[in-house]
């Protein structure tokens, strides 16, 4: 198993942005302390840039000892017409980037945007979920299925997976929703993200625990989200907020769950989604000082 940097904050001293520098000198500093964390390759957004640009990128990457290995993008809403084309031809776009990067998965989600925006369930932690699984119509996972379809198509003529990934306000939000989901895509280059933190956080009250969830997805797993979560539940305001910490602090067991993955022979990445606060090398080198260690005692 394999850990890669689903970085969500880049900051190295004196660049302090949301996506990778674009100036060299910058960019290869934040490789450095990636790759001196103990990172394998990196996680990085669908861009569009020309094909000229994007092999320099790659060589870049590669050299530095962390090239790209996953892309995230493309999906969306795939049930609702206003949306579902444009949602499809992202995740496309996002295939034939990850094929020119060398990455070996898109993940994407099928998230809903919200039928009342601001308005209760619009945000994790609360009673309802927006665009949730809970609210879905058969139709619903027909039409999606059927776009991640032609996506799945397209991407495995390029030797490229399709990742979903379980997620908040999404018909994809649980293990049972999203492993009906891939039934009905039925395509082999398309699997789970298993993305606990999200199943953790969606309501105010998970409804099932990161164990059960884990368990049932694990033989359909091709790549991986982890981050860990403190609740604090307000019951009479049926919320609950969630912080954000690194793995080992949690209350999500990662041990439990990389033994779910390794009795199934997983051998793909395990992508740290990184702190988005403080110090992220700090921060996100105890997670991942913590999966080389659980790693090495279950193997």
């Amino acid at each position: 198993m394999k850990i890669a940097y689903a970085f969500r904050r880049c900051a190295s001293y004196p660049y302090n942005g949301g996506g990778l520098p674009t100036d060299a000198t910058d960019r290869q500093r934040f490789l450095e302390h990636a790759k001196k964390i103990g990172f394998d390759g990196i996680e990085l957004p669908g861009m569009d840039l020309p094909d000229a640009e994007v092999a320099t990128f790659r060589s870049e990457l590669e050299d530095a000892g962390m090239p790209c290995v996953a892309i995230r993008g493309g999906g969306g809403a795939a049930a609702d017409p206003q949306v579902a084309a444009a949602n499809k031809q992202r995740m496309i776009d996002a295939v034939q980037f990850a094929a020119k990067m060398g990455a070996g998965v898109v993940n994407s989600t099928v998230t809903t945007p919200p039928d009342d925006p601001g308005g209760k369930g619009t945000y994790r932690g609360e009673s309802v979920s927006q665009g949730s699984s809970r609210q879905a119509s058969d139709e619903d996972y027909v039409r999606t299925a059927s776009a991640v379809s032609e996506a799945a198509g397209i991407a495995a003529d390029l030797g490229i997976e399709i990742s979903i990934e379980i997620h908040q306000n999404s018909i994809a939000d649980n293990s049972s929703s999203t492993l009906r989901l891939l039934e009905l895509i039925d395509a082999s280059n398309v699997g789970i993200n298993p993305d606990l933190g999200n199943i953790y956080w969606t309501y105010d009250i998970p409804e099932e625990t990161c164990e059960t969830a884990i368990t049932a997805v694990a033989p359909h797993v091709n790549y991986w989200h982890c981050k860990s979560l403190y609740r604090v539940h307000i019951p009479d305001l049926e919320t609950a907020i969630y912080v954000q910490v690194p793995l080992p602090d949690g209350e999500i067991d990662y041990r439990f769950a990389i033994a779910a993955l390794l009795d199934v022979n997983y051998d793909g990445y395990l992508a740290i989604e990184g702190i988005r606060d403080g110090d992220q090398f700090h921060q996100d080198g105890r997670s991942v000082a913590y999966v080389k260690s659980v790693l090495e005692d279950l193997q």
